[in-house]
């Protein structure tokens, strides 16, 4: 804090050395290195909690896929021999398309809040949206877990996309920001590495009741929401911090002059007049200019479409290849083995891109010269 207010003198002192100007400005300099070289551990810090976020993010998409929380209907076998109706396929007697309803409902609130949470980023503090995200996705996991309908489950998933709106798009600028600038793809890379590992880790809920499942993913969550609240607000570059904005605020209202080394110095900043309401609809107006920049934008088109098609390639493996292996190939074992092959492969990839784009230099067409030898790769693969 005393870092921030200090930078805001610093532009305008100057003075000979040894003069009362130059020792504060020498003052400001000291306090920045002490804040960077404080907070270098808790960039780390920050990753290490992110991750753990999106472990339990994705392990909440495995469980739901999983053939112990979803189950099947009751079937019969060629000599007449039932199976009993197990998990939520079974609880709530639902079809494969119905079925396929429940796994995708998240996607809703997913694709709606995104966008207006990284909008609402340049007016609230994002951390402190990371919270608000988090409690309604533990509140609605929780919600999954005593669900009494189809229609009520679907409900609850589609705010569980919601909650995760707010982290998805948050997290990754965050730790952007934060990594050393010769290990932002590896930081990244590690972050991305827990997308498969808790795709695969929430293959275990075969273990547990469906109910079970759901109410445990909370319970673990539920530290992380608060953290949200208690934590000291981190603030995202370009950004305008919450802070300097009350700092200014006051310094406006009390029309204040300071004074160094004789020179007196009026520090004049725009007041923070609007109120939440009407920053809220200046959010979405500038969502929709934003919308039409980054369409625009090549790259970042063709990033959407690829990750587009990579995810839809992966969910439909995640979330039907256990229930096939199951039911088709009478595997036994088909959670922990498609388990044991997403865990090993997601994390061997993610972290062998990042350093491979560390390596030769984290830029566009050099991540787009890994792509192509991705894509080529995979292409081989499903030709087996």
């Amino acid at each position: 804090h005393k870092a921030s207010r200090c930078l805001l003198l610093c532009p305008n002192i100057s003075g000979q050395a040894g003069t009362p100007a130059a020792k504060v400005k020498e003052l400001c300099i000291s306090l920045l290195h002490h804040y960077l070289h404080q907070n270098s551990f808790s960039f780390f810090r920050l990753l290490v909690i992110f991750c753990i976020i999106n472990l339990l993010n994705y392990m909440d998409r495995g469980a739901i896929a999983s053939n112990g929380v979803n189950g099947s209907t009751r079937s019969y076998d060629d000599k007449g021999k039932c199976s009993p109706a197990t998990g939520i396929q079974g609880h709530f007697n639902l079809s494969n398309f119905e079925d396929g309803m429940l796994s995708s409902s998240f996607m809703v609130g997913l694709l709606i809040a995104s966008p207006i949470f990284a909008s609402l980023a340049k007016s609230f503090n994002p951390f402190r949206l990371i919270g608000v995200g988090l409690t309604v996705w533990t509140i609605t996991v929780l919600g999954c877990g005593s669900s009494f309908a189809f229609s009520f489950i679907v409900l609850c998933r589609m705010f569980v996309g919601v909650g995760e709106a707010s982290f998805i798009s948050l997290a990754a600028p965050f730790i952007d920001d934060n990594a050393p600038h010769k290990q932002k793809a590896v930081w990244l890379g590690v972050f991305y590495m827990c997308i498969p590992s808790g795709v695969a880790l929430g293959y275990v809920g075969k273990h547990f009741s469906w109910r079970y499942a759901f109410w445990g993913e909370a319970v673990l969550m539920a530290p992380f929401a608060v953290l949200g609240f208690l934590m000291k607000p981190l603030q995202l570059k370009g950004f305008p911090s919450t802070d300097s904005i009350k700092m200014a605020s006051s310094v406006g209202k009390n029309n204040k002059h300071l004074q160094a080394g004789g020179n007196e110095i009026e520090v004049s900043i725009e007041t923070y007049k609007s109120s939440y309401k009407n920053v809220v609809s200046k959010s979405f107006t500038q969502f929709g200019k934003d919308m039409k920049v980054l369409c625009k934008e090549k790259v970042f088109v063709v990033n959407v479409l690829g990750y587009v098609s990579y995810n839809f390639v992966i969910g439909a493996y995640s979330y039907w290849g256990p229930k096939a292996g199951y039911n088709i190939y009478k595997m036994k074992n088909a959670d922990m083995i498609f388990g044991a092959v997403t865990i090993i492969c997601g994390v061997i990839g993610s972290l062998s891109g990042g350093l491979i784009l560390d390596s030769v230099t984290a830029t566009i067409p050099n991540a787009f010269k890994v792509e192509r030898r991705k894509a080529f790769f995979s292409l081989l693969a499903f030709g087996f």
